[in-house]
Order: structure tokens, then sequence, then C-alpha cells
């Protein structure tokens, strides 16, 4: 995130929703609604493109989602190191009052 903010030279603020709240995340209803999307229709999900028609086809506040299939390959296991870490950090505002769940990033 830190470099996506210094490319597009804009600043982002991240704010998460703490464990266990996922019914105040929005996205949280719309995967809710594509359950219900796919079980209402009795749908078998037995390969992808059955899943893209499926997902495609449902509606959530009258909007359609924008579908894309990714098939990146993610290497798992990557971490950086203390040193780099501490650079990120460097760069995090941390809100004082809720300092895990919001975070400033400013560009450079």
């Amino acid at each position: 995130m830190v470099e996506f903010v210094d490319l597009l030279n804009i600043r982002i603020q991240l704010l998460y929703y703490a464990p266990y709240h996922s019914k105040y995340n929005p996205i949280e209803g719309c995967w809710g609604i594509l359950d219900q999307h796919w079980n209402g229709g009795g749908a078998k999900l037995v390969d992808v493109e059955v899943m893209l028609s499926w997902a495609s086809s449902m509606t959530w506040k009258g909007l359609y989602p924008m579908l894309s299939l990714s098939k990146t390959v993610y290497q798992k296991g990557i971490s950086l190191t203390k040193k780099a870490m501490k650079q990120v950090e460097s760069r995090l505002q941390r809100n004082p009052l809720l300092p895990k769940w919001d975070i400033l990033i400013q560009p450079l």
C-alpha cells in the first residue's frame, strides 16, 4: 500500500473492522447476497465458468458486479525483513485511539 500511495501520489486512509464485526462491513453484505443468489437457484458451482456466470447475474442495490478472472499464482511465505518492515511502519500514521484499525499513509 505504501508503494501504491507513492505511485499515485495520494494519501490513503485504511479503516479496518474489528474481528467479528462483519455486519458493519458493506462488502460482507454483498457476499451474503451472492451466497443467497447461488443457493436460491440451486446452483452447482462445478467450474469457474459457471461460478462467473452466476456471479455476473446477481445484483446488489441495483448494481451488477464487475468481474475478472485472475489466474495469477502468488508465492507463499514471502515476508519483509524487520528492517524493511520498520521502514514501512515509519510511513504509517496510526490513530492513537484506534492504532490497529485506523492507519493513514501519506505519499513521500
